[in-house]
């Protein structure tokens, strides 16, 4: 796999990359689902890429497949690029929109965090703005308090 078939490693979205590329161009960390935490790449598995994708905005798989009309959602440019679906720790894909499967947390189902087509059986591209490193702070998810009810006996 050539750098120059899946992009070069100088991203203009990630100006300092050197916490995230190894020389060979390989994520150093570990990649995270940003809403549950779960492994989606070990270390040194993925190939950093520059290609321009659209994702939708991030939804629950339900909402991601059932989707209607032009949707909300992001041009990206930089990407972690796997030939293999086998790679991943833990990804789900939604049903097929066009030609298009979209990448999802398999623990949580919130995506896309990538997007794979099912033109070229060999290429799948996870978001890096979508996904943390591990060591990177995760975003707090929003929490109800439950009432409290004092009960009499």
């Amino acid at each position: 796999m050539d750098k120059e078939e899946h992009g070069r490693v100088d991203s203009k979205e990630c100006p300092d990359r050197s916490d995230l590329v190894s020389e060979e161009g390989k994520n150093i960390k570990s990649v995270l689902c940003q809403r549950c935490g779960s492994k989606v790449l070990c270390p040194g598995m993925a190939v950093f890429s520059e290609k321009e994708l659209f994702l939708p905005s991030m939804k629950k798989k339900k909402a991601l497949s059932l989707s209607e009309g032009p949707a909300d959602g992001d041009n990206l440019t930089a990407h972690w690029f796997v030939d293999d679906m086998y790679t991943f720790e833990n990804v789900g894909f939604t049903n097929d929109v066009g030609r298009i499967k979209y990448l999802i947390c398999a623990d949580c189902e919130i995506g896309p965090i990538g997007w794979h087509c099912l033109d070229d059986k060999k290429s799948f591209y996870v978001a890096v703005e979508r996904l943390p490193r591990a060591g990177q702070e995760l975003p707090v998810p929003q929490l109800h308090a439950a009432k409290s009810v004092d009960v009499k006996l």
